[in-house]
């Protein structure tokens, strides 16, 4: 059994293969023990030291000065009845007072996990490969519930937390924060890893070491944001990519969050993550509930790297959903940085023609083709084809396309509107606004209100027909700013600040109606590249746009910094023009297949301008990504050398039998007469002899991962070299 309780003691023991989460429920009050390495025989009263602390911490039982709430460690902590710390939830009652105490009430164990319902979230295949925990909360002065749910998975090291938030009082209570997870560990001694940067600029690692107070990030912005991800890990002392204990937290949510660490003055640390109650409340009528987004918390004692491998296998295969879940996915080239705006059929049909040319198997049609659509100031909301650059229409293309044996695929913005437009003339309510406030555009567009089951009819409609209306398989879905003026016509003066949440949950909705009726169709995310990055979205997308920066150096970073919590099959990858676009940097080709190998990879460029040379260097690489990228897709991925730290970066991909590795090592700048070095390989069987694929040398898997291979000496900046190793039958 993977949940056991002891009703002697009250003890709730959660475990997986190698990991234990424990708490009890000590006078009423849910409190954590412990959280690591996994134990046979845990008991009570050695995994929580009681001890007497100052006036300054109230006791809420007069005749045990040993428990105090504001130093208990605690599972779903409120505020105001002595525990003087960031709380996890907190309510408004109808007598305008904010205090309450959530006391354990009962537990039910089931096998499985259930659903959310209108939320994303990690999923168990069968009843009987996961267990679920509920434990049940309740203020009965208040007329407050609370279910605490606890899912673990036996494959993985993870607990899976969310809370379903219940008004059992003859009274409207407010809601005015409802996180997902909060847990309080016994020290500091942590550094805390964020993922954060910029549009173009995304998932960079930063480390800090906690000290006291409140150490956070957040989004603000009405998605998961380019600024923050929804994501930290707590390094214990001495961890390392390869050793030491690490703890993640991971928001399944795509909208505005709060995660962080609160230390307080005996140096506990507090860890919290949920919705961001900034601008947050929600009205909870007599008999309504509120449900959380789920956290997902994971467990390593082998440092970072083991972490991201938990986090990789969980979101590849019980998260993501469908047929492309396990399937290969197709080489693509998008048209976005050959055209730009400016394209005919022709035009689109040549590129097409290249590609299939080079071994290609996707063409994507991006911006531009619905409309009048010339540039990025109009037309967003208007999904009819633009008669002026496809007179025949997407059906006519689509087959042009396709008789170069290319499947054809489409981007979308569907959760914008621009000012200029039929359909804003029709409907200028339709778009998120404040009465008598400025509609501040970004990018000449509005934001669709998505809390109106209206505006989630008509997205599906206009997306839905014009799928039906040409053989697509594929689906850029982009979203290109942030929320301002937030606010619904429909909502009432007591509902307003729901809002931002309620488009999240209309977003969801239009997401599973819309990729249940069309299945065969891959769906990609973007929100001006990685802006929308989170688990949230890879519930309904299995891959994501990783950056509108394709800068082959640049993604070093980028995809690196992604890579610690997501899977390499969920990141899109392509090879850009040099000069590069974004950046102006001048790469080889080869630097830039090598680097956008390492995901979904494809092209982002006008095809018929190669040379015969990059012609015969795209056919080559066409041909590598063929033979390796089911072991991208599905292989273990290790980091080797972090850009993060120095001048190169290296990575490598092992299959799960062991016998195939993939390594891609990069230097940025050249540096005369530099030291000789060697890289150390990972993951291999040490019994194992591997071919070196491209020599004839057969190199044991020990002397690849102790002694390692030398580094090819490299003559120019932005130097790349792929390793691959075959083991001997």
């Amino acid at each position: 059994m993977s949940i056991i309780f002891n009703s002697a003691t009250n003890l709730f023991h959660l475990q997986t293969r190698s990991m234990s989460y424990i708490f009890q429920a000590l006078e009423g009050f849910p409190t954590h023990l412990y959280w690591g390495r996994k134990l046979n025989n845990p008991d009570a009263s050695r995994l929580l030291q009681r001890t007497e602390r100052c006036s300054f911490s109230p006791n809420p039982i007069p005749e045990d000065r040993s428990i105090s709430l504001d130093t208990l460690p605690q599972e779903y902590p409120g505020y105001g009845s002595s525990d003087l710390r960031n709380p996890a939830y907190a309510v408004q009652l109808a007598n305008g007072t904010t205090v309450t105490e959530l006391l354990y009430v009962s537990h039910r164990i089931v096998n499985g996990k259930p659903v959310l319902e209108g939320l994303p979230a990690v999923y168990a295949e069968s009843g009987d490969e996961a267990q679920t925990l509920i434990v049940t909360l309740a203020d009965k002065l208040a007329g407050l519930t609370v279910e605490l749910s606890y899912t673990v998975i036996e494959a993985f090291d993870a607990v899976i937390r969310s809370a379903r938030i219940v008004n059992d009082s003859q009274s409207v209570i407010q809601l005015t924060r409802a996180l997902s997870v909060s847990i309080d560990l016994p020290h500091d001694g942590f550094e805390l890893l964020q993922l954060s940067g910029t549009w173009a600029r995304e998932r960079y690692i930063h480390k800090r070491a906690l000290t006291p107070g409140v150490q956070a990030i957040e989004s603000r912005r009405g998605s998961s944001s380019h600024a923050n991800n929804p994501f930290f890990a707590l390094l214990g002392e001495g961890a390392t990519e390869d050793q030491g204990d690490v703890y993640g937290f991971s928001l399944v949510y795509s909208g505005s969050f709060t995660a962080g660490v609160e230390v307080d003055q005996y140096h506990t640390a507090r860890a919290y993550m949920g919705i961001n109650p900034f601008d947050f409340s929600w009205r909870l009528e007599p008999g309504e509930a509120f449900q959380t987004p789920e956290a997902v918390m994971v467990f390593s004692s082998a440092g970072l790297g083991s972490m991201s491998h938990t986090y990789h296998e969980l979101y590849r295969t019980r998260l993501c959903r469908g047929a492309f879940r396990d399937a290969i996915r197709p080489i693509l080239v998008n048209n976005w940085e050959a055209t730009y705006f400016n394209f005919n059929a022709d035009k689109i049909e040549s590129i097409a023609k290249a590609g299939s040319e080079l071994g290609l198997e996707l063409f994507v049609l991006d911006d531009g083709w619905f409309g009048k659509r010339d540039s990025d100031n109009c037309s967003l909301g208007d999904w009819f084809v633009d008669p002026k650059k496809l007179p025949q229409g997407l059906e006519d293309l689509a087959e042009r396309v396709r008789s170069h044996g290319l499947q054809f695929g489409l981007w979308f913005e569907p959760e914008m509107v621009s000012p200029d437009s039929d359909l804003y003339r029709a409907h200028p309510d339709w778009c998120l606004h404040v009465p008598g406030r400025r509609r501040s555009e970004g990018r000449k567009q509005l934001i669709l209100d998505l809390s109106r089951a209206d505006v989630q009819a008509y997205i599906i409609e206009a997306i839905g027909s014009i799928l039906k209306s040409a053989p697509i398989t594929y689906v850029k879905w982009d979203m290109n700013r942030n929320m301002s003026e937030i606010g619904s016509a429909l909502l009432p003066a007591e509902r307003q600040r729901e809002t931002a949440h309620r488009y999240m949950l209309g977003l969801y909705n239009v997401l599973e109606q819309i990729t249940i009726a069309f299945p065969h169709v891959l769906f990609e995310s973007c929100s001006g590249g990685g802006g929308r990055f989170d688990p949230g979205m890879l519930y309904y997308m299995p891959q994501t746009w990783t950056s509108d920066n394709s800068d082959a150096i640049s993604r070093l970073k980028i995809q690196y910094g992604t890579s610690i919590v997501y899977p390499i099959s969920s990141m899109g990858a392509h090879v850009s023009a040099s000069p590069n676009h974004q950046v102006g940097r001048v790469t080889p080709l080869k630097t830039r297949g090598d680097v956008a190998m390492s995901g979904n990879f494809g092209y982002e460029l006008d095809l018929t301008a190669f040379t015969e040379a990059e012609k015969e260097e795209v056919k080559r690489q066409v041909e590598q990504v063929k033979e390796v990228r089911e072991l991208v897709q599905y292989g273990t991925f290790y980091r080797l050398l972090s850009p993060f730290e120095g001048n190169e970066t290296a990575w490598m991909f092992v299959s799960p039998d062991q016998r195939e590795v993939l390594v891609v090592h990069v230097v940025e700048l050249n540096e005369p007469n530099a030291p000789l070095s060697r890289l150390k390989l990972k993951g291999l069987r040490s019994d194992y002899s591997y071919e070196w694929i491209g020599t004839d040398e057969v190199v044991g898997g020990d002397e690849l991962m102790y002694a390692g291979v030398a580094k090819s000496i490299p003559h120019s900046d932005y130097f790349s070299t792929v390793y691959r190793f075959a083991a001997q039958d």
